[in-house]
């Protein structure tokens, strides 16, 4: 029996259309967006489906968005192959928190509450402190270390050994990315991002998510859950809480938390929401790890019988 994860898209993999035609095809899957709306005040299926894009990239929309579109598609995963079993989750930053509730640890709906405030939260963080965030790729560690030193920026995720993403005030950024290409950097992207991300800079929406939190129950989760901080599995709900909220200022261990699952065996990875940019990651990190992406039906539809074998 193969070892299987399940991890979930972050923000910035949101597109126009996405969850549409899981919704369409499958019940459960519109009846997430229903009762997501509910929760929302607002028609998500229709904004998903519509847009614009503009909107739907806002984090206070994106962040429920992505997570109730990841969440569809992992639904209609498990009732496709509900024989298959699953080692752990973990999800890139808004991902984790879909890996939580994928886990038991919160309710779908809670799970909604909590995204709509982090992500209003971390809009207001943005516009009290304009920032920004550079991807820099083939600079090794200790080097980037130096530049985030002399230029006082943040690690913010470090997706791979290849691509460190730096975040800080907008600044900064440009004063890294120059430090960056100058220390020999293959090539740096400055991300169109509203704000930095993973960094100091989101200390007030990380206070506002912990008064959030305090009243929500969460449980132990049913499988393993890496977290995005420690690259370790999650452990009670108490500490789980703590980690969620420092998270919104830490920096993202994908490296780590990859690594973390090879050392329990995973060897296949199944990568629920839209875009696929996670099943890339994985295989710079694990290249011996396999991978498949489920974001609509015809991705679905190719998988199950690979799923189901």
């Amino acid at each position: 029996m193969k070892n299987r994860a399940v991890v979930f898209a972050g923000q910035g993999a949101q597109f126009v259309g996405m969850g549409k035609d899981l919704s369409e095809a499958h019940p459960e899957c519109k009846a997430l967006f229903d009762r997501a709306s509910t929760v929302l005040g607002y028609d998500l299926a229709k904004l998903c489906a519509e847009g614009p894009i503009e909107e739907i990239t806002k984090s206070d929309k994106c962040q429920p968005a992505i997570f109730v579109t990841s969440a569809a598609c992992y639904t209609a995963f498990k009732k496709l192959c509900p024989e298959v079993q699953v080692s752990g989750f973990a999800g890139l930053s808004l991902g984790e928190w879909t890996a939580l509730w994928a886990a038991g640890v919160l309710s779908f709906e809670d799970t909604v509450k909590v995204l709509q405030a982090r992500g209003a939260a971390m809009q207001e963080a943005c516009t009290a402190r304009p920032g920004g965030m550079v991807s820099v790729m083939g600079l090794a560690i200790p080097a980037l270390e130096k530049v985030c030193a002399e230029a006082g920026v943040q690690m913010a995720n470090i997706n791979s050994t290849e691509q460190i993403v730096l975040s800080g005030d907008k600044d900064k950024i440009a004063v890294a990315e120059k430090l960056a290409q100058a220390a020999g950097a293959k090539k740096t992207v400055v991300l169109p991002v509203a704000g930095a991300f993973h960094s100091p800079l989101m200390a007030p929406a990380a206070a506002k998510l912990e008064q959030v939190l305090a009243g929500m129950e969460f449980k132990t989760p049913v499988a393993p859950v890496v977290s995005n901080v420690t690259g370790k599995p999650h452990g009670e709900s108490a500490e789980i809480k703590a980690l969620m909220v420092k998270q919104v200022t830490s920096s993202v261990q994908w490296v780590a938390s990859i690594e973390q699952f090879k050392s329990m065996g995973v060897t296949e990875y199944v990568e629920c929401g839209p875009g696929k940019v996670l099943a890339g990651l994985i295989k710079r990190i694990d290249k011996d790890a396999s991978s498949m992406s489920i974001q609509d039906v015809a991705t679905l539809d190719k998988a199950v019988p690979v799923l189901n074998a």
